[in-house]
Parts: C-alpha cells; structure tokens; sequence
C-alpha cells in the first residue's frame, strides 16, 4: 500500500510519460493484436467507458507494458524486481459519481488469469471524490503482500467472505476487504459493502463514490510475469 493518494487516480494525467522497457514490447500481448498498447509509465486510453492505467508509480520499479483488446479485456506483461514496496497498479477505471444513498445498485464481475510466482494481489480500489476514503476489495494474493492497517475481523457481504482492515497511510484512510480464500473469477456486490461501512461500522458518512479501478497491485514479478482480465464489468444504478 503506497502513501500518495493520487497514484491509482490522476498519476496519469498528471505525471509526463516516460518510456521503459522499450527493448521488452509486448511479449505478453494475446495472439490478435491489441488495439491499444503502452510501455510508458503513465500510459493510458479510454476504451468502452472505462479508462485504462499501466501506472508504473513505485520506487524500484522495473519495466511493464500493458495491452487491450477493449476495456474490459486487457493485461500487463511487468518484470519488477523481488524487492519490497509496490511497484504497480495497472487498472480498468469506471466512473460512479453518486452518493451512496442515491445509488440503487453497484456491483462487478471478474475473471482473471494470474502467475503462480511473484507478489501480487488483484483487487478493487474505490475512492470516493474527495479521495478522503479508500476501499480496497482483494479478491486474490500470492507472495509476501499484506494490507494497511490492523485486522477488523471478518465478515461476509456482497457475496464473498473477507478479513477487514482498517488504516491509513497518512493522506487518506483506507478499508481493505481481504477475501478469505483467493478467487480468480465471480461477481462482488458492492453497494452493500459501502453501506456496511457507512451505516453499521460509521467509518464515513454519505460520501460520493468517484472511482472504481479494478487491476493488479504488483510489488515483485521478476523475470517477467503476465497478467491477464479475461472480463470484468462494473455496472451501478
């Protein structure tokens, strides 16, 4: 978990782009050419209303391209050395903007292709528009990961199970949903975990949900590993 609120949200936008890996390509790229490919650290594009990152923003990092088919269907090739601290979250971003009591329903599907080796975790990252607060559902990890803060306890909503945490990394707090066992496919109903949040623990109020990026936190990868969204969706009313 890094310390910058922006890095998974306007790092992009913000920060110039800086090739690397240029002499990799995009060794990982599926058989039918991507229509959008991007080595640069900050590199991004807007496919089917969702916005995609390869959002290389931690120190140490080594190199990562990632590729998409739409943005829905994408992956990373990274190569990031066995040290500690994030490297990278590429992501798929959907815009929300409603509050949580005007929202009728938000809920997503995910199907995911992921190494064996390396420390990683795939996961959801929700920011609500002041990115004041910053929920975290990890829906699998592999490797030496562990979220912020200190564990509240476990509970099932939104059709998983997860072990709670609760932290911050000193710009905003963050709520991290770590599923009890690791899954590479399913659907998670959000709506009922913000209102969790909101309604039965009052870790915020009625905030106004901004973001929801779905992708892979990577911290180690090294030799090159690849990571793949067969699909996901994320739907809200």
């Amino acid at each position: 978990m890094a310390k910058s609120t922006l890095r998974k949200v306007t790092m992009a936008v913000l920060a110039p782009a800086m090739a690397i890996g240029a002499t990799v390509g995009l060794a990982s790229a599926p058989a039918s050419a991507a229509v959008w490919s991007s080595c640069a650290q900050y590199g991004s594009t807007s496919l089917n209303g969702y916005t995609l990152y390869n959002n290389i923003w931690g120190s140490g990092a080594g190199s990562q391209c990632i590729w998409a088919n739409s943005g829905t269907n994408w992956g990373v090739w990274a190569d990031h050395p066995n040290t500690g601290g994030i490297k990278s979250y590429p992501n798929a971003t959907k815009a929300i903007n409603k509050s949580i009591t005007s929202l009728g329903s938000l809920s997503s599907s995910y199907n995911v292709t992921v190494p064996s080796s390396g420390a990683y975790e795939t996961a959801y990252d929700i920011w609500d528009t002041n990115h004041r607060y910053e929920i975290m559902l990890w829906m699998n990890k592999t490797g030496a990961v562990g979220p912020l803060g200190t564990s509240q306890g476990n509970v099932t909503l939104g059709g998983h199970s997860w072990t709670v945490y609760k932290g911050t990394n000193g710009s905003n707090d963050v709520f991290s949903f770590v599923r009890t066992s690791n899954s590479s496919s399913g659907t998670v109903d959000v709506l009922p975990i913000l209102k969790w949040i909101k309604d039965t623990k009052g870790w915020f109020g009625n905030v106004t949900i901004g973001d929801v990026q779905f992708g892979f936190e990577i911290t180690s990868s090294s030799g090159g590993l690849n990571f793949t969204v067969n699909s996901e969706s994320v739907s809200s009313s």
